[in-house]
């Protein structure tokens, strides 16, 4: 029991040194992993919202692929490698005709070198089938629907 104790405490007491340090290897470090587009009309236009991070590694970050819970979603991201303290977008459209009205809540994985591997971002909202005619805004994108 004692020896089992030692080695949590030493874990611990090395790990709270590591904190502060950049993480060997490269490090996915997202802004934000989530984004609400909030009411959207589902006749409108597709919805387009760019998810910042920052590799904080000390290694060159490569995505590899981006993989979406649905065909009502694309993700574009570049395939150049980004240097520590550099930064980078991962560009998600979502495409509400594509999609049932009504609340959605999508994922997106994100696989890169990373020292965590896959990462995983959202988008949620709530798509609706309106009948009225005009002009929402959501966030800097406009939609016209019919």
């Amino acid at each position: 029991m004692r020896h089992i104790l030692l080695t949590l405490s030493a874990c611990l007491l090395f790990g709270a040194a590591d904190a502060g340090k950049p993480a060997k290897g490269a490090h996915l470090k997202m802004d934000n992993p989530t984004y609400d587009f909030g009411d959207v009309p589902r006749k409108g236009g597709d919805l387009v919202h760019e998810f910042k991070f920052v590799n904080d590694g000390t290694a060159p970050l490569v995505i590899v692929r981006v993989i979406t819970s649905c065909s009502c979603l694309s993700a574009s991201f570049s395939k150049r490698p980004v240097e520590p303290a550099d930064s980078g977008v991962i560009r998600i459209v979502y495409e509400p005709h594509k999609s049932e009205p009504g609340a959605f809540n999508k994922v997106i994985q994100v696989y890169s070198n990373s020292v965590d591997g896959r990462d995983v971002i959202t988008v949620q909202g709530n798509s609706i089938d309106g009948k009225s005619r005009g002009k929402i805004k959501t966030d800097k994108v406009k939609v016209k629907y019919k």
